[in-house]
């Protein structure tokens, strides 16, 4: 099967390209968001070709993915065809919904024909998706391994872009936790608050040093960074919001909307390697259950079939 979709989410990409379909990718001269093309810090199959606006036209495809509101329109330009009509469509959405009240209608009810898969059950029932057909697959996460050394007596987080997505991501709490216990910042543009930008393997790498691993977030979707965390082996405290109460068991770590209780958690986590250790064997079990790549891809091929058909 021949899949149209751009390149927005590397990590979530990173998964959904080990299947066994032909992944064609939109590249522009600047590599902008518009047009990244190939992933240059993940390891992607060779099944994944770049494609440009004049070579796209041109290209048999069976289901475009759309990721972002505007790549109806870019959509239609680069394949001179209108997804929903003249082509299968599926709508990805990635994200928790801007209202969080549930009153913000999914851009997914104005595309004819379209099928809408959300990554988490709390982002598709806080999200309106009016009448439109509705699949959720939770993440899938390619097995980093069980790596955890939890050597140094610290605490780690990733947030990307922390100070301009602010308290959404949980950044205002790092000053607080970092007033009892070390806090070392992982991340994309985090060099504002001390933070480490590095590339993916290496930030797998450098989490598993790291005691505890501490997820701070408000109102974004499960982050995969927090669930390669598990798999990697690492005991989570988390904070209780969104999707992540489902996510992680209580033999896996400690989850409270109590920023005290978590603090007071994890300060007492790194006293406590050992049981530091059987947390994480119990978070690295239950991610490889809930979150593994076979059943995501068997799950992805299952509506992509449907749509296609």
């Amino acid at each position: 099967m021949n899949i149209f979709l751009w390149h927005v989410h590397g990590s979530w990409t990173t998964s959904f390209v080990q299947g066994p379909h032909r992944y064609l990718v939109p590249v522009l001269p600047d590599r902008g968001p518009d047009g990244l093309g190939r992933a240059e810090t993940w390891d992607w199959p060779a099944s994944v070709i770049e494609v440009t606006p004049d070579q796209a036209g041109d290209e048999q495809i069976d289901v475009v993915i759309l990721q972002r509101p505007h790549e109806l329109v870019l959509a239609s330009a680069w394949l001179a065809r209108r997804p929903g009509l003249d082509v299968p469509v599926i709508y990805l959405e990635h994200n928790t919904p801007p209202d969080p009240t549930g009153g913000a209608t999914h851009v997914a009810t104005e595309i004819p024909g379209c099928r809408l898969v959300h990554v988490t059950a709390f982002n598709a029932i806080y999200w309106d998706n009016g009448d439109v057909p509705v699949t959720v697959i939770d993440h899938g996460i390619v097995d980093p391994g069980y790596r955890y050394r939890g050597d140094d007596a610290s605490a780690c987080v990733a947030i990307n872009d922390p100070v301009r997505r602010g308290r959404a991501v949980g950044a205002d709490l790092l000053p607080f936790f970092s007033e009892r216990l070390p806090v070392a910042l992982y991340g994309m543009r985090t060099e504002a608050l001390g933070g480490a930008d590095l590339p993916q393997h290496q930030m797998h790498e450098a989490f598993t040093a790291h005691r505890v691993y501490l997820h701070l977030s408000r109102w974004t979707s499960l982050g995969l960074s927090l669930l390669e965390a598990m798999h990697l082996g690492m005991p989570v405290v988390a904070l209780a919001a969104t999707a992540v109460p489902t996510a992680v068991p209580t033999d896996a770590g400690i989850v409270d909307t109590d920023v005290r209780v978590l603090r007071d958690a994890a300060a007492e986590l790194l006293r406590d390697p050992e049981r530091c250790v059987q947390l994480g064997k119990a978070a690295r079990a239950a991610a490889l259950e809930r979150f593994g790549l076979d059943r995501f891809l068997r799950g992805w091929d299952a509506v992509l079939e449907e749509v296609a058909a």
